[in-house]
């Protein structure tokens, strides 16, 4: 058997560093048996977490939903509506799921209803 000494430095290396770790940590504080309050304190974080997370995204979202939700069904014929898209127009005619938008004289483009952004007053076609 050979003895390698570019071996050895890298063994003795990893000794050293084992017992110089195992001496800075030996000092450390142990973990008692009454450690319930540091559980309890994560579980009221992640309790606050998931009020944050309902008040500040999912409350507002569902909110967002229902007015949408809300103003696709209130829509008429004649109503002045603009789309996701930006288009401009007034309602011509309506079916369950689509509508008839007529966006200038003689122009009538077929949409979505869930495509409507905004309902706009009255008028404001004839003001452009």
């Amino acid at each position: 058997m050979k003895f390698n000494l570019k071996n050895t430095s890298w063994l003795g290396l990893g000794l050293v560093l084992t017992l110089i770790s195992t001496s800075l940590f030996a000092d450390a504080p142990k973990p008692e048996a009454g450690m319930g309050s540091g559980m309890m304190a994560q579980v009221l974080m992640l309790v606050a977490f998931g009020f944050v997370f309902y008040f500040l995204i999912l409350r507002p979202q569902s909110k967002r939903a229902k007015q949408h939700r809300d103003l696709v069904s209130g829509l008429q014929k004649g109503d002045e509506v603009i789309t996701s898209g930006g288009i401009l127009g007034k309602i011509a005619r309506l079916t369950d799921d689509f509508l008839v938008l007529n966006i200038a004289d003689g122009i009538e483009v077929v949409i979505q209803k869930q495509s409507i952004a905004g309902s706009v007053p009255k008028g404001t076609l004839k003001s452009i």
